[in-house]
């Protein structure tokens, strides 16, 4: 018997949301084709389909995928993501992130790919005038990154004007977690999200956390943001396909919690599941970081029926998990 699953075209699919994304895709009856220039991805992150090793600005690769895999959609996180490197190699963000897409969406028109789900940020919103942080709220971002990311939003909904595309840009606040069952999770490499360098520091694979500032107008002083389960992550991108499938209209949609924690509040948490000290040191903030970036979550759970399933100890707890299985010291 053939194989009669609807394949879909998962671009950064050897990444950390990516490879997650695919597992999830497989469970709804999906066949996720990676197509991954394993520059920052993982080969054996591609447990759940077939790899295609490709760049997204090569045409002729992706003429290829697509006309041998005839994918429904394609859920597009292919990017690259570290706000500072943003701002120091602009054109490496811009060549990649914007034209890359480019490239990618004008394959997709040559093959009749009229789906696209794409892994965008709120990093577009820049600092929000309001918080918690609805859809329609101003999109300034501050950097290259968030500014490549708005471009890639433009871009689709001027091709949903002018080529019928139906698409949807999911909005992350901040990923975090593992794969419960501990298959895949976040290896990236440098880490700069604070979950994981919490953990590395209550066992003793770094010194300390840093805690950038402690003056913000919050509760504690510290930042507050929105942590997101990457599972959940996973799940809100197969919710999207399948509204794209029945004929859903182009649209954003924030992907968080709606509930935010300070910087303080994760690592009292990390201490309380993994049983460690933390040991912290204070350091001057970052320019530009926001006291507080929490998403209003209400569309999402509206159109897409989509609730987080896994709390700020949940994520925690599976992040711990897997990194003890990578080899932290004990």
């Amino acid at each position: 018997m053939g194989n009669d699953k609807p394949a879909v075209l998962v671009t950064g699919g050897a990444g950390y949301i990516g490879s997650h994304t695919c597992k999830a895709l497989v469970a709804a009856g999906f066949v996720p084709v990676t197509i991954d220039n394993l520059s920052r991805g993982h080969r054996d992150f591609v447990k759940w389909g077939p790899l295609e090793q490709a760049d997204i600005g090569d045409g002729a690769a992706l003429d290829r995928v697509m006309a041998q895999h005839r994918p429904v959609a394609i859920l597009h996180f292919a990017a690259l993501t570290y706000v500072g490197e943003s701002v120091t190699e602009p054109a490496l963000y811009y060549r990649n992130n914007v034209a890359g897409s480019l490239s990618l969406l004008e394959a997709a028109r040559r093959h009749g790919v009229g789906n696209v789900v794409f892994s965008s940020t709120c990093a577009t919103y820049g600092p929000p005038e309001r918080s918690p942080i609805a859809e329609d709220t101003p999109q300034h971002p501050i950097h290259p990154y968030g500014a490549s990311k708005l471009m890639i939003e433009r871009m689709l909904a001027d091709f949903a004007a002018a080529y019928g595309l139906r698409w949807a840009a999911l909005r992350y606040f901040n990923a975090c977690g593992a794969d419960p069952d501990a298959e895949i999770g976040e290896a990236h490499d440098p880490e700069t999200h604070l979950i994981p360098l919490v953990l590395m520091a209550a066992a003793g694979d770094r010194p300390h956390i840093d805690i950038l500032g402690d003056d913000y107008p919050t509760s504690d002083g510290t930042c507050i943001r929105d942590y997101i389960h990457v599972t959940d992550l996973a799940d809100a991108h197969v919710r999207a396909l399948r509204y794209l499938l029945a004929d859903g209209a182009p649209r954003a949609f924030n992907l968080g919690t709606g509930t935010g924690h300070t910087v303080r509040e994760v690592i009292a948490a990390v201490e309380r599941v993994t049983g460690r000290p933390v040991p912290v040191r204070l350091s001057p903030p970052r320019p530009g970081d926001s006291p507080s970036l929490v998403a209003d979550p209400s569309l999402a759970a509206s159109v897409l029926g989509f609730r987080p399933r896994f709390g700020l100890e949940d994520s925690i707890r599976t992040a711990w998990a897997w990194y003890l299985k990578q080899g932290a010291r004990m």
